[in-house]
């Protein structure tokens, strides 16, 4: 895992992409910084931070849309598979090298409130707890962007599946204001889904009996769960929009509040990401 590192990690040192990835982030919070802190004389540096998370939408695609996709289109991912390291040492060291150079620009932000100090009062731990969240955000983003890359040879294809998948958890809020709260639209919507997965899982397998069983049961028991207590499926869709929603587990960071099930929650979805992209490079494997 660390040769594996080790050599991501020069080949981001050694091109444009890693320095485009800290340009752009530092850029952006340079800008920030001068209308909040500079301009407006504002102390809270965690109002930066909270209005600088859409640049993720553009960064991460670009940084991760080669990680592991061009590895599949020049077929070195065959080597890779074949030498003495494991597929988690393999996704680890990939994902600590990207990690670490998005860790560089962080370690920058970190001295802007060091630097607001000289010239006022600044909150120090609401600065860094802010600045914790902004850091674990990134790196659920990137893990997220690790796993569409390990789905395809394609870098472009990476980089939109990744951008459009970021930008719908950065709209969560929005989207989830379109769903209807009431129980019976709630019910509908999982029934749907539950078809969906059941197609899903028919493309996967190609047996008709499993999954018609699956979709059988799967409506069977939401019929079941509403006629005995409807009450249950009352905003259920905006409850499950929520585990996607990025953003609004960042926001406690940035109100001074060290949420410890954010901390949870953006572990979570790295441990979720790295796990899917190791059985995505299996799968492949064995193939």
């Amino acid at each position: 895992m660390l040769a594996i590192y080790k050599r991501e990690l020069k080949s981001y040192l050694t091109s444009m992409v890693g320095y485009l990835f800290m340009f752009f982030v530092l850029l952006i919070a340079g800008i920030y910084f001068s209308a909040y802190q500079l301009t407006a004389a504002y102390p809270k540096f965690e109002y930066t931070l909270n209005a600088m998370t859409f640049v993720f939408l553009i960064a991460v695609p670009i940084l991760t849309m080669r990680v592991l996709a061009e590895e599949r289109k020049q077929k070195t991912d065959q080597l890779l598979l074949t030498s003495p390291v494991s597929v988690f040492g393999i996704v680890m060291g990939k994902y600590l090298a990207l990690v670490t150079i998005y860790a560089i620009p962080v370690a920058v932000l970190a001295t802007y409130p060091l630097l607001m100090s000289k010239f006022g009062t600044v909150a120090f731990g609401s600065a860094y707890t802010a600045l914790l969240g902004f850091f674990l955000l990134g790196c659920a983003n990137i893990a997220i962007g690790v796993f569409f890359s390990a789905i395809t040879e394609s870098q472009v294809i990476a980089a939109v599946l990744t951008f459009v998948f970021l930008f719908a958890f950065y709209m969560m809020n929005g989207i989830s204001s379109f769903f209807s709260q009431t129980a019976m639209s709630t019910c509908v919507t999982f029934g749907l889904l539950i078809i969906a997965l059941s197609l899903m899982i028919y493309s996967m397998i190609k047996n008709a009996v499993i999954s018609g069983i699956i979709c059988v049961a799967g409506e069977a028991v939401l019929v079941i769960i509403y006629v005995v207590k409807s009450s249950v499926f009352e905003g259920g869709i905006q409850k499950v929009l929520e585990v996607f929603n990025l953003s609004s587990h960042f926001e406690n960071f940035t109100n001074s509040i060290f949420d410890v099930t954010g901390v949870l929650y953006f572990v979570s979805v790295i441990t979720i990401c790295i796990f899917l992209t190791m059985q995505t490079i299996l799968k492949r494997r064995w193939n």
